[in-house]
Formats: C-alpha cells, sequence, structure tokens
C-alpha cells in the first residue's frame, strides 16, 4: 500500500466502482481481488490499527449456513478481498462474512423462486448457470472444490494459505485457470461469490454486512434513498453534508 494518502487506494477505487460494474470486470486484476499481497497483509499489520470500528449488528451473531470448514474459507476470502486499512476493517469486521452466510441460510440460498426440475441441459451462456443446485449448496460445493484445488496446488486448504496466495488463487479462479472435474468454479466465483460479496459490502447494516455502514460513509452514501428526494434536488453536483452520517433500516426502526 503506498505511503501516499492524498489518494485512495486502488482497492478503493474498486469498492466505488464496484456499484456500477459488479460482475462486469476482469477479476483478475487487483482492482477486484484486493491490494495483492501487499494490501492483504496490511490487515494484520500497522494499519490495521487506524482502521474504523466496526460496530456488531444486534442479533447477528454465529453461522446458520456455514460449517467449520465453510466458515474458514469465507473468514479468509473476505479478508483477502477486503484487507484491513485506514478506510475499513478486514471483511470479517465489516460482517462481510455473516451477510453471506445469511444470505445463503435465507430464501435466496434455498433457491426460493428457482425453476428446480430438470431436465438440466446445457444451456446458452447468456441464460446464466442452468445447475440442479440452489444458491447455498452451489457455494458449498464451490468451497469443496475450491480447498481441494487449493490442496493440489498449495498442499493445504485455502484458509491456510498466505494472503498473497490466496489473493493470486482467487484471481486465477476468477480467470478460468483453476478448474475442477465437478464444480465450474470460473462461474462459481464471478457468478455467485463475487456478487455476494460486493452485496455485503454496500448492503443495508440491517443484513449483516457494511457493519457500521464503513462503506457507505467511505463513498459518500447517505442512506436511505427514500428520504433523500429533495436532497437529490438542492444538493445535485454539490457535497452532501449528511453523507457523513448515512441512515440505515435500523436507524428507522
Amino acid at each position: 500500500m503506498s505511503d501516499d494518502t492524498t489518494q485512495p487506494p486502488a482497492r478503493r477505487h474498486f469498492l466505488r466502482q464496484v456499484i456500477s460494474v459488479a460482475g462486469t470486470a476482469s477479476l483478475s486484476s487487483p482492482l477486484a481481488i484486493g491490494a495483492g499481497a501487499g494490501a492483504a497483509a496490511a490487515a494484520t499489520g500497522a494499519v490495521a490499527a487506524d482502521a474504523p470500528a466496526a460496530a456488531a449488528v444486534p442479533g447477528l451473531s454465529g453461522y446458520a449456513s456455514f460449517s467449520a470448514d465453510e466458515a474458514a474459507f469465507t473468514e479468509t476470502m473476505v479478508n483477502v478481498m477486503c484487507p484491513a486499512d485506514q478506510f475499513t476493517p478486514n471483511g470479517v469486521d465489516c460482517g462481510l462474512a455473516i451477510f453471506i452466510d445469511r444470505q445463503l441460510s435465507g430464501a435466496y440460498g434455498k433457491g426460493a423462486g428457482r425453476y428446480m426440475n430438470g431436465p438440466w441441459t446445457q444451456g446458452k451462456p447468456q441464460l446464466g448457470l442452468q445447475l440442479p443446485l440452489t444458491p447455498e449448496q452451489f457455494f458449498k460445493a464451490g468451497v469443496e472444490a475450491a480447498n481441494r484445488q487449493a490442496e493440489k496446488k498449495f498442499g493445504k486448504t485455502f484458509d491456510q494459505l498466505t494472503p498473497a496466495d490466496a489473493d493470486a488463487f482467487l484471481a486465477a479462479i476468477a480467470d478460468g485457470k483453476i478448474v475442477d472435474d465437478e464444480i465450474p468454479l470460473a462461474s462459481w466465483f464471478n457468478e455467485l461469490v463475487y456478487p455476494l460479496f460486493t452485496q455485503a459490502c454496500y448492503a443495508d447494516p440491517l443484513y449483516g454486512g457494511n457493519n457500521n455502514k464503513v462503506f457507505w460513509k467511505m463513498i459518500g452514501y447517505p442512506g436511505l434513498p427514500a428520504t433523500h428526494t429533495l436532497d437529490m434536488v438542492n444538493y445535485r453536483g454539490k457535497p452532501f453534508p449528511g453523507a457523513k452520517d448515512p441512515k440505515s433500516i435500523l436507524d428507522f426502526s
């Protein structure tokens, strides 16, 4: 990470852009996976001490879907993709793993509203994934497959890798350079894991991620848009003072 604090690090440019371009950028670059080994290592360095504290969301503790191995994988992954720095704590402390777990354990993860009856034939790429798996099942199968490939490549599971190796491993999965005979890992990461990660960053804290509204504060998002109709008119093109104290659903509960 650069010593120059006048401009946000590359990862922060990624987090600003991800709202509008999530899922369309190449995930092999440092902008998509993190700021690389240096930024990931910063999670345990002096920079982490300066990161703002992330307040836990009341009532959200423990995992509802993840096994111990899945939790270890996910926590390592979100910390690599969102290492601690002067803008936010690491991914776990931001609540990203909790958000993903809650989404997978709820209606979305169970496949609510999805057609789950075969036949399962090969579809066109523009039709998206055609799998006889719910999002929760697909996530878990992908974690198992990724760990299987990590053991082949490094002799250890993903959660035991150094930040640099974990970063490179995720980038290789996203680019289709690491494949598994049973699970389409590139699709797993790009079409399920990465969208869940971006949602975790910018969701209302009520749902587990974006603890203490750290990502909203970072990009100047003021919170619930329904309360800002006149503000968008009066402050168009101007700094909005309310962005320093964004409001979530919890603030109106």
